[in-house]
């Protein structure tokens, strides 16, 4: 009976043990299923961190850079503002100018073309901070009435008088400007003035002085224009008109004008170059002035500028010239 008893209570002992460790299994079980997910998460976030890895990446910040620098460079240049003349303009000789002008020096070039009588006005008024002017007899009073620092010849070329090539005034070939005129004014042929108290304008009222004789009537008519613009009214009218030579060259193929009269001593034409005492940028009008002066903008640059295209330059360089 006994036996009996300890046989029972060995098989119950046993029957406990199993059920321990089938929960013990459980257990373990459970736990290996809990890393399962931890892996299969762990991608999740991997790929999360891997997608959002280019939006933190600072790649926008490459491109901006060189933005930055680029104003900041552009922040070092200063504007500097020269007045000068239409005739000046449109020869193209700025185009060559104000390029090597800026390579070497930290300014913004902008030039106002406008007659010599508008650009000394601007020069007056602070307008301007340097001029390239024409108009010797009103720069001399400009300068004495302290509203030019310094002034200091840069080239010259001359003017001409051109027309139409039936000549009703018979003009062409003559060297006496005065006398050409005459002519024109006795056989009132069709002149037209600037009239816009530019250099040209002012020069060409000398030149009626010196022939003795007050423009007026018809056949005298202003267009109020710069000199490219007035070459073109003239040509289409089939009428006379005072010109620079370079503006003239520079527009000639699309002229039928033909030069008639050169050769005058009085048809000299020279050019000024001023630093404005109420400019704003004092330090580049002087830079300015200190390079169209030297030797080699006035050689390499003014000295041959046309000759290629024209056979001849469209002005001489004479800076230094005591006047």
């Amino acid at each position: 009976m006994w036996n009996s008893v300890r046989s029972r209570r060995g098989s119950a002992l046993l029957l406990l043990l199993a059920l321990i460790l089938v929960m013990v299994a459980g257990t373990y079980a459970a736990g290996c299923g809990g890393g399962d997910e931890t892996t299969t998460t762990a991608p999740a976030a991997e790929s999360s961190t891997t997608t959002a890895a280019p939006a933190t990446t600072a790649a926008p910040s490459t491109t901006a850079a060189p933005q930055t620098t680029t104003t900041a460079a552009a922040a070092e240049r200063t504007e500097l503002i020269l007045a000068s003349t239409t005739s000046t303009q449109d020869s193209g000789l700025f185009d060559v100018l104000m390029p090597a002008f800026e390579a070497a020096y930290p300014y913004t070039v902008k030039v106002i073309a406008v007659g010599s009588g508008e650009a000394l006005a601007l020069g007056e008024s602070g307008d301007a901070d340097v001029l390239l002017v024409h108009s010797p007899a009103s720069e001399v009073t400009f300068m004495e009435e302290g509203f030019g620092i310094e002034r200091k010849a840069v080239m010259y070329n001359d003017f001409i008088v051109v027309g139409p090539a039936a000549d009703p005034a018979k003009v062409k070939g003559m060297t006496d400007v005065a006398a050409a005129f005459k002519a024109i004014a006795a056989a009132q042929a069709t002149f037209f003035t600037r009239g816009d108290e530019s250099g040209t304008h002012k020069k060409e009222l000398t030149l009626w002085d010196k022939a003795e004789i007050e423009p007026a009537g018809e056949w005298y008519q202003t267009t109020g224009q710069g000199m490219g613009d007035t070459l073109t009214i003239a040509d289409q009218a089939g009428g006379y008109t005072l010109a620079d030579r370079a503006t003239y060259l520079s527009k000639s193929e699309a002229l039928a004008l033909e030069l008639l009269v050169e050769g005058d001593k009085a048809l000299f034409n020279q050019y000024h170059v001023i630093t404005c005492t109420n400019g704003v940028n004092k330090q580049g009008a002087i830079d300015l002035m200190n390079w169209i002066v030297d030797e080699e903008a006035q050689q390499q640059l003014i000295a041959v500028f046309g000759a290629e295209k024209f056979g001849q330059p469209l002005f001489v360089p004479n800076a230094g010239l005591v006047e």
